[in-house]
Formats: C-alpha cells, sequence, structure tokens
C-alpha cells in the first residue's frame, strides 16, 4: 500500500538553479509541485518540454511569452496573484518576474529537469 505524506514548505531542501529564483519541490509518482520565489528581474529564455504544467502565482506578477519567438503565433500574457497560466505540454514559453513573485509549479508527469534548470 502506498502511504501518504506531509510535507512542510519551509523543511523541504531550497534549491537556487539560477540566479533570483529558490525553488522547494515535491516530487511525486505522476507529478510534482514547486513552491518558487522569483526576485524582480528574474528570466527563464524560452523553452519546452514534454510536462503538462499549471503556474499558479500566488503573489506578484510575472510576464509569460508563448509560442515561437518570431512569429505571428507568439503572445505575450501578464499573470498575476490569484491566477493561474495552463501550459499545454510543448507549448514554448519564457518568463519575466515583474515584481518579486512567489509561484505554485505543478508538472505532470514529474520531471528532475524544468525550463530553469535549463536556463543556467
Amino acid at each position: 500500500m502506498t502511504r501518504a505524506k506531509k510535507h512542510t514548505w519551509t523543511e523541504l531542501t531550497a534549491d537556487r538553479p539560477m540566479d533570483k529564483i529558490e525553488r522547494r519541490r515535491i516530487i511525486g509518482e505522476k507529478m510534482m509541485i514547486s513552491r518558487v520565489h522569483l526576485s524582480k528581474g528574474f528570466v527563464v529564455p524560452s523553452h519546452e518540454h514534454a510536462n503538462e504544467q499549471f503556474a499558479v502565482v500566488i503573489s506578484g506578477k510575472m510576464s509569460f511569452g508563448l509560442g515561437r519567438e518570431g512569429t505571428n503565433e507568439h503572445e505575450t500574457m501578464i499573470v498575476g496573484g490569484g491566477e493561474v497560466l495552463w501550459l499545454p505540454a510543448n507549448v514554448p514559453h519564457s518568463a519575466e518576474a515583474l515584481e518579486d513573485t512567489v509561484i505554485l509549479d505543478l508538472f505532470s508527469p514529474p520531471s528532475e529537469k524544468t525550463g530553469v534548470d535549463r536556463g543556467r
């Protein structure tokens, strides 16, 4: 039988895969969740992944570039506290923190590498 497990964000190990970011993750069998603190000015370059992603903005404000840059399919979307951005699998996207921001990122399936890990 699989056992449930309670986690406390402050007790999880934080990692800092890029400047201006601190992340704590819980990785399950079929999804993962990350609590991410981004300082104003944080930028992750355009990338895409096979994971479906929900970016739940708890506080602050983010600018997301969506679609292939340099094409007429590219758009910019501002997402603020209390809003959620759904990113289907394989959709190119970039992000910039317009303010100090806290996000819950949910990925399915889980992945050891995300866009911020590739942005080093």
